[in-house]
């Protein structure tokens, strides 16, 4: 009976380091969720999945990007990872700062109905907002790794 027990305590050790592992992951794919619904919520219906398919093949390659920096600086480094920390929050409390700004004293540019944009323009918008939306990732990926 012993055995059982054993058994169901080692069940129990995974179980936990399952859910810690869980919860990291979780906080790492979170700011994807945020960042493209706020970005994608300005792209025309036909245009929505491939630039939601952009802004996720972007997010990926920050991934890909930070995760191997993050962790050799936190082994070698680990006094700069402040001062990056700092700058990442003022880059978000100015983008945040600036659509509370394009809110209550909005653009004369923001004023063009979207149905009056050529396929030119569209496109350029939509480039603009997908890079927008993977630079915000960025940032968002590095504060929460």
């Amino acid at each position: 009976m012993t055995g059982f027990f054993a058994i169901l305590k080692k069940i129990s050790i995974l179980a936990d380091d399952t859910t810690i592992a869980l919860k990291h992951t979780s906080s790492i794919l979170s700011d994807d969720i945020a960042v493209t619904a706020e970005q994608s919520s300005s792209f025309r219906a036909s245009r929505e999945l491939p630039a939601i398919w952009s802004i996720t093949k972007g997010s990926f390659l920050n991934k890909l990007i930070i995760l191997p920096i993050v962790f050799l600086l936190s082994a070698f480094l680990p006094s700069v990872i402040i001062p990056i920390l700092i700058m990442g929050g003022v880059y978000l409390s100015y983008e945040g700062f600036e659509k509370v700004h394009a809110y209550i004293f909005p653009h004369n540019e923001d004023s063009k109905d979207k149905a009056e944009l050529t396929d030119e323009e569209v496109l350029v918008q939509e480039k603009e907002n997908i890079k927008d939306a993977v630079v915000t990732d960025f940032v968002l990926s590095i504060e929460i790794v």
